[in-house]
């Protein structure tokens, strides 16, 4: 019977990938402490809505103006270097924070500054670490490694995260902050370990400008059908997404009556969700083709709209959080596992960041959407207005899919163990 290690992370996909992910890991277990503890602390710290909006729109807020940026420069430079960089980035800023909290002499306009900058920090993070996994595994174990990767994700900074976050906000601010600081050097010793550092291989690019490298990635994305294609249905399909979810705290508490703690539960039945997905990722890849799961998840997402839209009881809602979780988590999986495989190395940064700033992008429109909806016509019209919207969309790519995982044909099989 294999160890726990080697169910984990398969001795196959070798040493580098293992330092991967425990970086990956131990930096989500801060950001999830982070996930709670932030907001506490602005709304500690001001009544206003608009300024506890301001901290929640700065964490998207940087992926619009900096993603294509970070793209670019991730396709330049070593691409381990610069996660490390960007990491030690984060932890001097939110060290600040903490001497300010310390002395008493923080304010709101001193942490939102520091959401912004540790949010800019975590483009970069995010867009020169998405670079790392296709260079350091063979293709057919691209699936496995984002399951790993997103598993963590989904322990560390949904599960175990958030609560120890409040915990330590309620025994003094800086406490969760600190850990946090702790967490992220953490991670940049660990992914220092890595005895292969990744290069991209067009080393000529750093003569070019950044805007030039910019567009030729996206030239490139626009010449290329299937990930074109792939990126236009995780846009179109966060715009609705969003839509309700910007309302959802109201959902939750004024039309199903669950109350603060119901809204929770959903988030945590989401993530309940998610980790079951990983024990049956495995399972899936070897059984049933890609572009069969993409059409049943997108499915799902459509039914999971009407399904809200229906409801007005609160356990029933719990039980479609829960499917929700466990079908987004197989999505992103599926999604990021078929870019990595249709894009050359050299432009991974570059186009990962687009996708992102399309994923964030949606977003934004959604949110707005969904806010002016919910104000004109109720609190389940973005429900109605995002099941209309995924369905017509999903008739329109239900047959691209199968061109887009036909064009990431992969040349070796995969052993799950």
């Amino acid at each position: 019977m294999p160890s726990l290690g080697e169910l984990i992370a398969p001795r196959r996909m070798g040493r580098d990938f293992r330092w991967l992910l425990a970086s990956s890991w131990t930096s989500n277990i801060g950001d999830g402490v982070a996930l709670a503890a932030a907001p506490l602390l602005i709304a500690s710290m001001t009544s206003s809505p608009i300024l506890v909006a301001a901290g929640a729109i700065l964490q998207f807020l940087p992926w619009l103006l900096f993603g294509l940026h970070a793209g670019a420069i991730a396709d330049r430079f070593d691409r381990r270097r610069l996660v490390m960089f960007a990491n030690a980035a984060r932890a001097v800023v939110l060290a600040g924070l903490c001497v300010f909290l310390i002395t008493g002499t923080a304010n709101i306009w001193i942490v939102l500054a520091v959401a912004f900058l540790y949010g800019t920090a975590e483009v970069f993070v995010d867009t020169a670490g998405s670079t790392l996994l296709p260079m350091l595994v063979k293709p057919a174990d691209l699936g496995i490694g984002n399951a790993r990767l997103q598993a963590g994700y989904l322990v560390a900074n949904q599960f175990a995260g958030p609560p120890l976050g409040a915990f330590l906000f309620a025994a003094g601010t800086a406490w969760p902050f600190l850990l946090e600081v702790l967490c992220v050097l953490l991670a940049v010793v660990l992914i220092s370990r890595m005895a292969r550092t990744p290069v991209p291989p067009r080393a000529e690019s750093t003569k070019s400008h950044v805007h030039n490298d910019i567009g030729e990635g996206l030239r490139w994305l626009w010449q290329n059908p299937p990930v074109r294609m792939l990126v236009l249905i995780i846009l179109v399909f966060n715009v609705t997404w969003a839509a309700p979810w910007g309302v959802l705290v109201l959902y939750a508490t004024e039309h199903l009556n669950m109350g603060a703690v119901g809204y929770g539960a959903l988030t945590t039945a989401s993530a309940a969700g998610g980790i079951l997905a990983t024990l049956c990722f495995g399972w899936l890849e070897r059984h049933v083709s890609f572009a069969t799961l993409m059409r049943v998840v997108l499915t799902l997402e459509v039914l999971m709209h009407l399904a809200f839209a229906l409801t007005t009881v609160g356990w029933v809602a719990l039980v479609i959080m829960f499917v929700f979780g466990a079908y987004a988590f197989v999505w992103g999986t599926i999604s990021t596992t078929v870019r990595q495989r249709l894009v050359p190395a050299e432009l991974q940064g570059r186009v990962a960041s687009v996708n992102m700033v399309g994923v964030f992008g949606g977003m934004v429109i959604g949110q707005a959407l969904g806010g002016v909806i919910a104000e004109i016509w109720g609190l389940t019209a973005p429900w109605w207005f995002a099941f209309v919207g995924a369905a017509l969309t999903l008739l329109l790519v239900w047959k691209p899919i199968s061109q887009i995982v036909s064009a990431a044909p992969v040349d070796q099989s995969v052993n799950e163990p």
